[in-house]
Order: structure tokens, then C-alpha cells, then sequence
């Protein structure tokens, strides 16, 4: 009877326990994603609420239709380019390193590394810090502010690339291979899939980084973007639209396109086109044979196994929340480094998919 008795209330314990680790009043997951309920605001709401901060740029966490939308620059203008000028009630510019009073709590952002404007939301209520990640990456990329860790007590992670078969390894050693298939077949095109928001754009900066120097064509949806970049500094070279460029004249050359594009009958247009994928998708032959994919390329936007493990063990976090991703994985780390942690199961983030992307341009 004792060693039953005993067991019942260990479980109600922990289950106690997990509900009160995850429903903290500064940030608790509910349907519509991350809510404070002290500061009145959501991280990367997933349908439309009153106030929303947002981390960055991409579809999946940056939706139109919230009444008041806190965030950087660079995230605000990606969105009214996405979306259109009306795409929020209200919005107001915050900067990396600026702190801002909501109600009961003070919110900073900070760098995530991930694409231009990128940013992971620390909340504090003077007594606990929780630093809300977004979406990030510790490598290095010459179109974004490189990621900067923060000290806290609950690390909200993503979990994208979380099982220990994803390394990323190095992006440079991929445009070298992207490069070289280049001078072996000079006859023929390629054509690069890459997202139109932070990929697209990093690669090209790592073909110029490479010595790259002639120019670089741009399916139409990849065009505003790329050339907000510009207008943000980001020196990118010689780019030209493949619309209206002749079949012949393709050859030898690079172009970008959204992942879509480059297996669709739009590749008509190209001399022998090869297929390229730049993505951490790509570690795996399976995921690149599923998709037509002749060169993979493993470039990634998304922290890899290593790159995950290491940031939660900077951060000094002794509770972990792990979301959107592998997170069963990255959760029995952490348990096994007596880390406190636990999948959120938010429901509506992922991948960067290039619907958007593909609604930007006339598909050229």
C-alpha cells in the first residue's frame, strides 16, 4: 500500500510540475502560439491577436492581421513587402539591444542569426528571464547580424534540425562544390532552389565571397526581396531577371529560384538544367533523391544538432521549452544533462515554405 501510495503521488507531482513549467506567467503556450499574459502580447502569433511581437520574416512567423505589431525594422518592411501596406493596425520599430516596458514585463530583442532582421525576444519580470529563440543559427552569414547569446533562466528553442545525423558543416565548402560542378559542365545551367527570404540572399553573398563575379539571375520571386537587401547594405553584385534572357545564353550560368521552381517546367527555359537544393535538408540522400535534387547542397538558415546543443548549454538555462522541429530528441539531451525540458507541441511553424515566395512573381 505504501509503495503504491507512493507512486500515485510521484505522478501527480510531476504532472503537476510539467503544467506549472510551461504555463509560467510570463510566457505560456496557447493555441494562437506563445502568450504573456503579464505584458498582454504574443510571440509569432499564428492567427491574428491584438498585440504581437514578432522574431522575424518568414510565413510561418510572421502573419498578417494582428492590430499591433512590435518588431525590427528589417521584419516590418519584409512583411509590408509580403503583405502589403496594411498588413497590421499599428506597428513600432525596435532595435537588437533595445528594452521596451510592456505592462508588467520589459522585453529586449537581441540577434537570432537567422535572416536579415532576425531576433530572439528576451521577457523578464525582474525575477525570471525566458528568451523566446524564433528561429536561428550560430554560423556565420555576411547578410545578418550573427547570433548572440543570452543568459537566462528558460530557453524556448527551436528544434528544426534536432537530431544528431544534421550537421551542417561548412557553408563555404558547399559553394565550392556548387562552383565546381559549374566549371565541369559549362554547357549547362543551374538552378539553385533556395528561399526567397534570408537563403537566397546568403548564397549569393557566399558566391561573391567565393570570387564569384558574374552575374547571378533571379527567378521573378526572388526579386524584391534581394533587392531590399540592397537597400540594407548587402552587397550582392551583378543581378539580372531570367525573363526574356535567351535559352543560349543561359548556359555556364547560376540562377535562383524558389525550391518549387527549380523541378517544374519553368526549368524549360534552361539549357540542360542541373538541379540544385541549398538546404540542411539536404545531409540526407533520401530527401534529395525524393526531390529530383542532382546537387545537394547543405546550407542552412536553422541551427544544427551541435549548434543547438551548444546554445542551450551557453545560455546557462536550467529549463528548456523545445518547439517546432525534432523535439523528442533535443528534449532527452537536455533530460540526460539534467536539464529541465519539454516539447511545447506548437502547432503552425516549421520550415520556411515558398508559397509566399511563388506569389511574389510571374514565376520567371
Amino acid at each position: 500500500m505504501f509503495r503504491a501510495h507512493s507512486r500515485r503521488t510521484r505522478l501527480a507531482g510531476i504532472a503537476s510540475y510539467i503544467s506549472v513549467m510551461c504555463s509560467h506567467p510570463i510566457l505560456k503556450p496557447v493555441s494562437a502560439g506563445l502568450y504573456c499574459e503579464n505584458g498582454g502580447f504574443y510571440i509569432d502569433p499564428v492567427r491574428p491577436v491584438e498585440r504581437a511581437l514578432i522574431t522575424h520574416g518568414h510565413s510561418d512567423h510572421a502573419r498578417p492581421g494582428h492590430g499591433a505589431v512590435l518588431a525590427t525594422q528589417e521584419t516590418l518592411d519584409i512583411m509590408r513587402l509580403r503583405y502589403g501596406d496594411n498588413f497590421a493596425g499599428s506597428t513600432q520599430v525596435i532595435s537588437c539591444g533595445e528594452e521596451i516596458r510592456l505592462k508588467g514585463v520589459t522585453a529586449r530583442f537581441h540577434p537570432a542569426g537567422h535572416v536579415l532582421g532576425s531576433a530572439q525576444i528576451a521577457v523578464t519580470d525582474g525575477r525570471t528571464r525566458i528568451v523566446a529563440s524564433g528561429d536561428y543559427k550560430d554560423a556565420p552569414d555576411p547578410t545578418c547580424a550573427p547570433f548572440e547569446n543570452v543568459p537566462c533562466d528558460i530557453f524556448i528553442t527551436e528544434a528544426t534540425f534536432g537530431l544528431p545525423i544534421f550537421c551542417h558543416g561548412d557553408a563555404d565548402g558547399e559553394i565550392q562544390k556548387l562552383l565546381g560542378s559549374v566549371a565541369l559542365f559549362p554547357e549547362r545551367a543551374h538552378l539553385v532552389g533556395a528561399y526567397s527570404l534570408g537563403k537566397a540572399q546568403r548564397v549569393i553573398a557566399l558566391l561573391r565571397k567565393a570570387g564569384y563575379g558574374a552575374p547571378i539571375y533571379l527567378h521573378g520571386a526572388m526579386e524584391k526581396i534581394t533587392r531590399y537587401y540592397e537597400s540594407r547594405g548587402i552587397a550582392l553584385g551583378e543581378l539580372r531577371l531570367v525573363k526574356g534572357v535567351k535559352k543560349s545564353d543561359l548556359a555556364g550560368t547560376i540562377t535562383l529560384a524558389p525550391p518549387s521552381a527549380i523541378t517544374d517546367i519553368w526549368t524549360r527555359r534552361f539549357p540542360d538544367p542541373v538541379a540544385a537544393f541549398a538546404s540542411g535538408w539536404m545531409r540526407t540522400r533520401a530527401r534529395a533523391r525524393q526531390k529530383g535534387i542532382e546537387l545537394p547542397l547543405v546550407i542552412s538558415d536553422h541551427a544544427d544538432w551541435d549548434g543547438l546543443t551548444a546554445t542551450i548549454a551557453a545560455t546557462g538555462a536550467g529549463e528548456i521549452w523545445v518547439t517546432h522541429g525534432q523535439e523528442d530528441a533535443l528534449v532527452h539531451w537536455c533530460q540526460a544533462k539534467g536539464l529541465d525540458a519539454r516539447p511545447l507541441d506548437l502547432v503552425g511553424y516549421g520550415d520556411e515554405d515558398d508559397v509566399v515566395a511563388t506569389d511574389e512573381g510571374e514565376g520567371s
